[in-house]
């Protein structure tokens, strides 16, 4: 096998192995799952990661690191801090990825548990509210928004966030979707003086 082949069956590995521990969970995850998903051997996952801990944890940061590419995009993007605060919105929903939540769920949970994930955990966490603060910030220098702590906001905002996508990952029909963005809209934008109209 080429190097390069075996960097795209990696990758489709992991890609694999996301899908499946957003369907089954970490713990309930095994090698043979992944195996059998990706119509590959469970030699052949074990010749890329060697112990199942090995997969999670990959599979896991390879996700995280899926997120900061998008959020890299946004942050990087030459639009005003208003454009950007609409899209990071968004993108922090669940609606839009519907593998993710129930992914970064169990990884918290695990997180408890595994310092690996916990670190990994903790850097996609730390970079959502640190973009999110710097973002923020640039619209305060600019005037778009009126706010005395951008990073206290950034973590407000983030933690209703955190608190409604997981109502909304976890438990049917408790709140609608449509009422996660009323809510984050409204709170975002008492945050940042500004009126929840202009978060649409």
């Amino acid at each position: 096998m080429t190097r390069r082949a075996a960097e795209i069956r990696l990758d489709a590995l992991l890609r694999t192995a996301c899908d499946v521990i957003a369907e089954r969970g970490l713990a309930n995850t095994r090698t043979a799952d992944v195996a059998q998903a990706a119509g590959v051997s469970q030699a052949l996952v074990f010749y890329h990661f060697a112990t199942k801990e090995r997969l999670l944890a990959q599979a896991f940061e390879y996700a995280v690191e899926q997120d900061l590419a998008r959020l890299d995009a946004v942050v990087s993007s030459p639009s005003p801090p208003l454009a950007k605060l609409r899209r990071i919105l968004k993108l922090y929903a669940p609606a839009g990825r519907p593998t993710s939540w129930p992914m970064w769920i169990d990884g918290w949970s695990e997180s408890l548990r595994t310092p690996d994930l916990e670190r990994v955990s903790r850097r996609l966490d730390l970079r959502w509210r640190e973009d999110l603060a710097a973002i923020i910030a640039d619209g305060v220098r600019d005037g778009t928004f009126e706010c005395a702590d951008p990073a206290g906001a950034a973590w407000r905002i983030s933690a209703v966030m955190d608190g409604l996508a997981v109502q909304l990952a976890v438990h049917d029909r408790v709140i609608s979707r449509r009422q996660f963005t009323e809510w984050v809209r409204l709170l975002t934008a008492r945050e940042l003086g500004l009126d929840p109209a202009e978060l649409d």
